[in-house]
């Protein structure tokens, strides 16, 4: 296979990928041409909003085809297109046949949260240590255990020891691993939510290959109703601000709320957003971001 490597301004991203796929490209996936750097912006909706911005401002279109002549063929194609001027050439590269199943598999292994509470794909065994384990493949949500936001939620929750009357709160669930942590640690009402209808799906289809169906409800934001002993989100920092009066309301007089997905330089921005509902703190850092926490 050859990919084709694209830069396209955010106005022409979706015009492009849509021609590639038309001109024959067996995929079309576009990244942050800005990702890593200062420039690096996050693209999300939040609940009930209508996202106005679909792309990077500029990105990256990679693209992979059957053969070069398919590629040069693709190039002369929207070359004679004047409504797709304004893409750059970056790279054309041969792909070498793998397998991409054992590929994948080879990338996502066992993580250990504590000596004893893993987090294992399927394909995986289980560790002789581990006594709590979530079985977790990498799908369409987020939350695989990999990430240093997910990490640290993951370490604080088996750190609790949440009892029968406490509920629960995954805001922004993903694949639900939170919602599934808290129930591994004794949570009996958890509720776990997301806009994204696929991150539904998938962590209620965890939550029952989990064993832990009966505790958990998952649904879409407006199912959050009432107020809860803990309170997760991990977000971002700037639906996290945006959330700040929701997500503090959700919180009863004594519990607590534990915010990631926060880089390092971006704690006081959190703060302040938060000064006239919590008092912020942070209370572990991984790799450059960091977990925060306020009791109520």
């Amino acid at each position: 296979m050859i990919e084709l490597q694209l830069l396209a301004p955010e106005s022409l991203v979706e015009r492009l990928s849509d021609a590639l796929l038309e001109l024959g490209a067996l995929s079309v996936s576009v990244e942050d041409a800005q990702a890593n750097t200062e420039q690096e912006k996050a693209i999300f909706g939040e609940p009930g909003s209508v996202i106005e911005v679909n792309a990077w401002e500029r990105s990256n279109v990679l693209c992979l085809f059957a053969d070069e002549a398919s590629v040069q063929a693709a190039q002369a194609a929207l070359s004679a297109q004047e409504a797709l001027s304004g893409w750059e050439l970056l790279a054309i590269k041969t792909v070498e046949d793998q397998d991409w199943v054992r590929l994948t598999q080879s990338q996502f292994q066992p993580v250990g949260i504590a000596p004893d509470f893993w987090v294992v794909p399927t394909w995986s065994e289980v560790p002789a240590v581990a006594n709590k384990v979530i079985r977790l493949d990498p799908g369409l949500a987020f939350g695989t255990g990999t990430h240093p936001t997910t990490r640290m939620c993951l370490t604080w929750c088996s750190q609790q020891q949440f009892h029968e009357h406490q509920r629960v709160m995954d805001y922004g669930c993903g694949s639900g691993i939170l919602a599934i942590a808290a129930a591994l640690y004794g949570a009996k009402l958890v509720q776990a939510v997301d806009i994204d209808p696929a991150a539904v799906d998938s962590a209620r289809q965890n939550a029952l290959d989990n064993g832990v169906a009966s505790v958990i409800e998952v649904g879409l934001p407006d199912l959050a109703q009432g107020t809860f002993d803990c309170v997760f989100a991990n977000i971002l920092a700037s639906p996290l601000k945006v959330l700040a009066p929701l997500l503090c309301g959700l919180v009863r007089p004594g519990g607590v709320l534990v915010l990631s997905g926060i880089l390092e330089r971006q704690a006081q921005e959190l703060q302040e957003a938060y000064a006239d509902l919590a008092d912020l703190q942070v209370i572990d850092s991984q790799e450059g971001w960091i977990l925060m926490s306020a009791r109520f």
